[in-house]
């Protein structure tokens, strides 16, 4: 390959890394620049939080059921847990541990230990567990 294209192509992707940051910089502190993409993705962003010692936690305490509900749907601590199946206890100490909030805590439980039944029983697959945990309705 030619060296001038390499170089041009290299420009090419500084300079788009450098753009994307700014806007994405003029959209965390100018609201009318905020797209609705922008508030999905970062919507739940005041509920993360770092516990004791350094953890990510979601904290919805006070927060509307509905509201916990989708904050959890959203988070990447659901995917976390999902990360430790088919170990439900485990799975139930994360949630214990890493969730704020009784209401949201307390029917997040109760998801796992629906499905644990489901799938010790044969109801469901390993697969059909997972896409039923990362859901919580």
């Amino acid at each position: 390959m030619d060296k001038n294209l390499l170089i041009f192509i290299a420009v090419g992707l500084v300079f788009m890394y450098f753009v994307s940051n700014f806007v994405t910089e003029l959209q965390k502190e100018d609201e009318n620049l905020q797209s609705t993409t922008f508030h999905k993705k970062h919507s739940i962003d005041q509920y993360i939080k770092k516990d004791s010692i350094g953890q990510t936690i979601l904290d919805v305490e006070g927060v509307p059921e509905d509201v916990q509900v989708a904050a959890w749907n959203a988070s990447k601590l659901k995917k976390d847990l999902i990360e430790y199946f088919p170990d439900f206890d485990t799975m139930k100490l994360f949630a214990k541990d890493r969730v704020r909030g009784d209401t949201l805590r307390t029917k997040l439980i109760k998801h796992i230990d629906t499905i644990e039944k489901r799938f010790f029983s044969g109801e469901i697959d390993a697969e059909k567990a997972k896409k039923e945990l990362e859901t919580l309705k």
